[in-house]
């Protein structure tokens, strides 16, 4: 009978400080995102990934926290829906592919601008063809634009952001430093910032990330 009754009490206390968060994952498409969400929610990693279109919605148990997650499509066309799904969560989760190169850097700045890029040295004349082109279509470079832009936005003042730097099990992935830097997260004030290096196919830091997100303020769900 003591057994019985000590399972209730421990039922409806789980229940009583049981906590309730709402995340939104976003970033540029195939950054890996997807297979976080499902490593995450069904404890599988798999290859070969559909890409999201528009946003999907799981639900994460971790202990006595049950974490909602939206997913949010990185294609172009979905990126202005970032703001509205980000708006009043627990914390936005900013997801990097860290096996990308990375900008290149001569020691002009930490935004990884090169001299030949900030000056258009080397440029043949055509609008597509110089250094300054291919800086601005460097997927890093894209990103911590979309970040900045996103983080901007009065309505998402003071949310927690987590960059995660995904694919660390690549050999020549960025370094959490080198994520830092690149997308000058050092410069982003008036909310926690936070940046962790992860593989989702190794399951490297994951627990951490999942503490991270555990021990953020309850919110109330949608």
């Amino acid at each position: 009978m003591t057994s019985i009754l000590n399972s209730i009490i421990q039922f409806f206390r789980s229940l009583l400080f049981s906590k309730h968060l709402e995340i939104c994952v976003v970033g540029l498409q195939s950054a890996g995102k997807t297979s976080l969400v499902n490593l995450l929610s069904l404890g599988q990693f798999s290859t070969e990934m559909v890409p999201t279109i528009g946003f999907n919605m799981r639900k994460v148990s971790s202990g006595n926290t049950t974490i909602k997650v939206w997913d949010i499509g990185g294609q172009p066309r979905f990126r202005n829906m970032w703001e509205r799904y980000c708006r009043g969560v627990s914390a936005v989760v900013f997801v990097v592919d860290s096996a990308l190169p990375l900008p290149s850097d001569n020691g002009d700045g930490a935004d990884g601008i090169s001299k030949e890029a900030s000056t258009g040295a080397g440029d043949s004349g055509g609008a597509d063809s110089g250094p300054t082109s291919m800086h601005l279509h460097n997927p890093w470079v894209i990103a911590t634009d979309e970040l900045h832009a996103l983080i901007s936005r009065p309505q998402l003042a003071g949310i927690p952001l987590l960059v995660l730097a995904t694919k660390n099990d690549v050999a020549s992935a960025a370094h959490v430093d080198d994520v830092i830097r690149v997308m000058r997260l050092d410069t982003i004030t008036g909310r926690e910032v936070s940046c962790y290096s992860i593989s989702s196919k190794n399951q490297v830091n994951i627990d951490v990330t999942l503490r991270w997100l555990c021990a953020r303020s309850p919110l109330s769900q949608r």
